[in-house]
């Protein structure tokens, strides 16, 4: 029986003496299974079997070695080949590396040493390439839908089925939605899903690079293009070849390069900075903003003619805030992730923590809970988070009243307390300001006092002067 490190090769050649030579030289790893052929056709009948590596004469009877090169290539790209001829011609060594060959052997003195130097290299190729296609199936499962899409709630399941449609075709993808709802993650989950999945993901959030790089960025650029090209260097587009580009923040772009993006994607070609050479495109094209494109366009700062391309499917992600339950669904998620990247067992929400999180407007969205959720992890004495243990941050916390979703009563405290503060105590001013008597001002501030006492509001948000 064979080890599960065994390599299987293919060694194909038409002259008997060398095709011993060649079983002489394999046999000498037990860690090889290889099979001889005489003729291309009889190796091409058996690639079914799965060889890793296959050796092939270039002068064969039926066929060409750059034909056999070409129909095993178009079988499995990722079989290794290894060409051996009995002629050291240049340029024939070069047209079939371009055409995927692994490596170019003649038929000398030495080819023993260089086939087994040319197989071992071609192992150790194919343990990366096995390494990188684990990473991408992991990373694949880690995409699916239901483990990096967290959501029962009636919104997100409209979200899910544009979704579903947006992965069955290469159509363009519009990903709209406040900041922090999630829409790289979207981007990724449609890759991850789609047949493309096993080539190039290349995200680039516009709003991040300097106005005067964006273009380079994005198209590349060639050797003495500008000051400081010291050499060539390939742009996003082309580094997607392949795959799929996710423009992050699109509507971040100028006006003056919005019309080269749009003639690429027109073309689906591009042309690097300085250069002249023309590189057609295969790349499924996803932009995401938390813009209103529509009114961008009104507003003379988007082209109509790239909004059009660029509409495709529009999926819009909800604010948290509208998402119900799932808010408790993600917090959960999220403070299952963060324990076990900090090996922290066993945490989990009281009650009472659940119902603060649910009456939070969230205006950072997921984003926002995410950092919410891994401080009160941090902060909780045991393996409970209370109520206590979650702070909400917001910016807008003292100028927007409608974060949290309270009783009309808390919000009156609420107003009261913050006008005293901004007016310095000042009951009198204050009544003027907000119409009412000073009496109810006293009232209000009795009964926060009361309530203070018997902990039905936080004694943090009352500290009477007065």
């Amino acid at each position: 029986m064979l080890q599960e490190e065994s390599i299987k090769i293919f060694a194909v050649e038409d002259d008997p003496t060398y095709r011993k030579f060649l079983e002489y030289s394999l046999s000498l790893n037990p860690d090889f299974e290889f099979h001889l052929f005489a003729t291309g056709k009889e190796c091409l009948e058996n690639l079914h079997l799965k060889p890793s590596i296959v050796t092939i004469d270039y002068s064969l009877p039926d066929m060409s070695g750059q034909e056999l090169l070409e129909k095993i290539k178009s079988y499995d790209s990722q079989i290794f080949v290894i060409v051996i001829s009995g002629q050291e011609d240049v340029s024939t060594a070069v047209q079939l590396l371009k055409l995927g060959a692994f490596d170019y052997i003649t038929k000398d003195q030495d080819t023993k040493n260089r086939l087994l130097h040319a197989v071992n290299n071609a192992r150790n190729n194919l343990s990366l390439v096995n390494e990188i296609n684990q990473l991408k199936q992991e990373v694949s499962q880690k995409y699916e839908f239901s483990k990096s899409i967290i959501g029962n709630s009636p919104a997100m399941k409209g979200v899910f089925a544009l979704l579903e449609k947006a992965v069955k075709t290469n159509i363009t993808v519009s990903i709209t939605g406040e900041t922090g709802t999630g829409k790289e993650v979207v981007a990724k989950a449609i890759h991850y899903n789609s047949e493309r999945k096993n080539k190039p993901f290349v995200a680039v959030n516009l709003a991040a690079i300097p106005k005067d790089l964006v273009e380079s960025e994005l198209f590349g650029y060639e050797k003495g293009a500008f000051t400081g090209a010291v050499s060539r260097r390939i742009g996003k587009f082309e580094e997607a070849q392949g795959g799929t580009i996710f423009l992050d923040e699109i509507g971040e772009m100028e006006l003056s390069l919005q019309a080269k993006l749009l003639r690429v994607l027109q073309e689906r070609e591009v042309t690097r900075i300085g250069g002249n050479e023309v590189n057609k495109l295969d790349v499924r094209v996803l932009v995401a903003t938390h813009r209103d494109l529509a009114e961008e366009v009104k507003h003379g700062n988007f082209r109509e003619d790239l909004y059009y391309r660029l509409l495709g499917l529009p999926v819009q992600l909800p604010p948290l805030r509208d998402r119900g339950n799932d808010i408790i669904l993600l917090a959960k998620y999220l403070l299952n992730q963060f324990c076990k990247e900090n090996n922290m067992d066993g945490v989990i929400f009281s009650k009472a923590a659940q119902e603060k999180l649910l009456k939070y407007h969230f205006p950072g969205n997921v984003r926002e809970l995410k950092s919410i959720i891994e401080l009160a992890a941090v902060m909780a004495e045991d393996e409970q988070i209370e109520a206590d243990d979650i702070h909400f941050n917001s910016i807008m916390k003292e100028e927007n009243f409608i974060l949290e979703e309270l009783t009309m009563r808390e919000y009156t405290f609420r107003i009261i307390l913050h006008f005293l503060k901004k007016y310095n105590d000042n009951v009198l001013l204050v009544a003027k300001k907000l119409d009412i008597g000073k009496s109810t001002i006293y009232r209000y501030l009795k009964e926060m006092e009361e309530a203070s006492s018997q902990d039905q509001i936080p004694s943090d948000e009352f500290e009477p002067s007065i």
